[in-house]
């Protein structure tokens, strides 16, 4: 029996040192970003920038490849049958893994089976904004307007489920107005027709629409974070109409099912020591965003939060998909 334990044990320690060693040799060829959204959306720039520095930590070619559709839905699919290699790894936002399980009755993977958490990148607020020649100056105007003319506004977003639909079903329900919604392939379509004048105003991801609003193509009327933020200086919280009012989105990185926690954890340090680089947290207050950085638990612990809360808004606002 004493044979039996010590041979066990050994071999336990060798699985061990061969995970390690194979930590330590990978990556040895490229690795691929899969966003589920396109090219110049708020999930896409961030994953660019650590795409970029994680190419210099690692001596390796970090290649991201976009492939948007079904609310983030083909491009999860893709990485969810992918080998667990750690050569292909998954960007999304928040809504692709902890949204769609609760809006669409068949999704083509699980978001709790399929992945394994590895970092949140980044997170921010949102920003409620409107066309620039709007006649709304501030959340009470266009709350006012609403309420005379219950179903008149409506509002662009990202996609069924995205980060951007509900923070904009948050905003309809908290102020208690009734606001049409029309769904787009991402953050930047939405945004164009808002300067167009299509639709009414959007609740978009500041990443996406910062630069828009530094165009002058669109107004900022307000941020979902608690107090203002540095890169939009005197454009009020949403809070300060309606109290207690916060929404934020975020960006991450998980990997297949069954990829090495050697692999995971070397990503997930790597990613902090790309986000420690003082050029990238520049470019990323530009965008809007703070760097986050966590452990592989502590973004699980998340998403399991989000997705209870998520789960509350869905069926209060009847946002499934029948």
């Amino acid at each position: 029996m004493f044979l039996k334990r010590v041979a066990v044990l050994f071999l336990g320690l060798a699985c061990t040192c061969s995970s390690l060693a194979s930590a330590q040799a990978w990556p040895d060829r490229p690795v691929k970003f899969v966003v589920p959204f396109p090219a110049g959306s708020a999930t896409d720039i961030p994953a660019r920038l650590v795409a970029e520095q994680l190419s210099r930590i690692w001596g390796q070619s970090v290649i991201v490849e976009n492939r948007p559709g079904a609310a983030g839905a083909l491009g999860a699919a893709e990485v969810a049958r992918a080998a667990p290699d750690g050569y292909t790894l998954f960007f999304p936002s928040g809504s692709v893994m902890t949204t769609n399980q609760h809006i669409y009755p068949k999704l083509t993977y699980d978001p709790d089976k399929d992945f394994v958490p590895v970092t949140t990148v980044v997170a921010g607020p949102q920003v409620l904004v409107v066309p620039s020649d709007s006649p709304y100056r501030s959340v009470a105007d266009m709350v006012a307007a609403a309420r005379e003319a219950p179903g008149k506004l409506t509002f662009g977003h990202a996609g069924v489920g995205s980060q951007s639909h509900l923070a904009a079903e948050n905003f309809v329900s908290a102020a208690g107005i009734d606001a049409v919604a029309v769904a787009y392939k991402g953050d930047p379509p939405a945004l164009v027709d808002l300067a167009g004048g299509v639709v009414d105003f959007c609740v978009a991801n500041l990443a996406a629409a910062i630069s828009q609003i530094r165009g002058g193509r669109v107004r900022a009327l307000a941020v979902t974070s608690a107090a203002q933020i540095s890169q939009l200086p005197g454009v009020p919280p949403i809070a300060d109409t309606l109290p207690g009012f916060e929404s934020r989105g975020w960006f991450g990185i998980v990997a297949p099912a069954g990829t090495p926690d050697a692999v995971v954890r070397k990503v997930s340090v790597s990613v902090r020591q790309a986000l420690a680089d003082a050029g990238i947290r520049e470019k990323l207050a530009g965008l809007g965003v703070e760097p986050v950085g966590d452990t592989p638990e502590a973004m699980g612990e998340m998403m399991a939060r989000e997705s209870a809360r998520v789960a509350r808004i869905v069926s209060e606002r009847h946002l499934a998909v029948r």
